[in-house]
């Protein structure tokens, strides 16, 4: 239950402090700044600015779904992501900042003024391409996703920031493509084992099923992925994904059985394996 803040008059100082008994300070702080449409800032500065009826009514609304578990990005409808703030709805995964490692992985392969093309597999909200697109504009991005909704959202943040690099296909993994060839392929697939109890946490049971889940113990998408890879790299063209805590060593072992070489695995910040890759390499002997 949320308290009725409706009952007086009340600051936005007053306000956080009350919101804050029942959620993160963090949580609370964004959730007014979306309905004021307003800075952090904006909200230190202006600590006794008494708030009206309508405003205290629709952060209370929003607060009350903070309070059953729904991702923030999601009320607020925005998610920041790399250096950039990115569309959200619930069509699409919350960008993740250990996500953001995936991005610094393919930026550090494709070096500025290169062209080339870059493959996003399950681009979702497209903040992986975009990023990728706006750091690389000489490179050609193609963001694929099975979700013509998720591509809606992507299209979006794509125009937001005026990204003309970029292509949209709505696609099952490499479904849509017959003989293109990419220098770099990146994805984010589903990688969580179905049943897992962590899927009823906190904001992951707001989230898209179908981009966060995968059948053979999560492996599902991650190896379809590894081994149709070759027939859309060119010669030492690199793959990297993302993948869950205890699921590096399996990646590493399909890649060098996909013929695969400087195969990698890279921690996140919290220190967890986070992201596996490797080199793509013709079969030995092969011209």
């Amino acid at each position: 239950m949320t308290q009725n803040f409706l009952k007086s008059p009340i600051t936005i100082r007053e306000l956080l402090r009350s919101a804050e008994l029942l959620v993160s300070r963090i949580d609370a702080r964004f959730l007014l700044q979306s309905v004021l449409n307003v800075e952090a800032a904006f909200l230190i500065a202006h600590a006794d600015l008494l708030l009206g009826t309508e405003q205290i009514r629709r952060f209370q609304q929003l607060l009350a779904r903070r309070i059953e578990g729904e991702p923030v990005a999601y009320l607020t409808g925005e998610k920041g992501f790399y250096d950039l703030v990115f569309e959200v709805t619930p069509d699409v995964l919350v960008p993740r900042p250990e996500t953001e490692l995936l991005v610094e992985i393919a930026l550090s392969k494709i070096p500025l003024g290169q062209q080339c093309n870059i493959l996003d597999l399950g681009t979702g909200s497209g903040a992986i391409a975009v990023t990728i697109a706006k750091h690389r504009p000489d490179a050609q991005v193609t963001a694929v996703d099975i979700s013509s909704a998720a591509l809606v959202v992507a299209r979006k943040n794509a125009e937001k920031y005026a990204i003309k690099n970029i292509a949209f296909v709505e696609a099952d993994w490499f479904s849509g493509f017959s003989s293109e060839k990419f220098a770099v392929i990146v994805a984010n697939p589903p990688y969580i084992t179905l049943g897992d109890p962590h899927l009823e946490e906190d904001g992951l049971r707001f989230e898209p099923f179908i981009a966060l889940t995968a059948q053979e113990n999560g492996l599902e998408c991650i190896c379809k992925i590894i081994i149709q890879a070759p027939d859309y790299l060119e010669n030492a063209g690199w793959l990297m994904l993302e993948h869950g805590y205890d699921q590096a060593s399996v990646c590493q072992e399909l890649l060098d059985r996909t013929d695969f070489l400087s195969i990698f695995t890279q921690s996140d910040l919290a220190g967890i394996d986070r992201v596996t890759g490797g080199q793509y390499r013709p079969l030995k002997g092969a011209k």
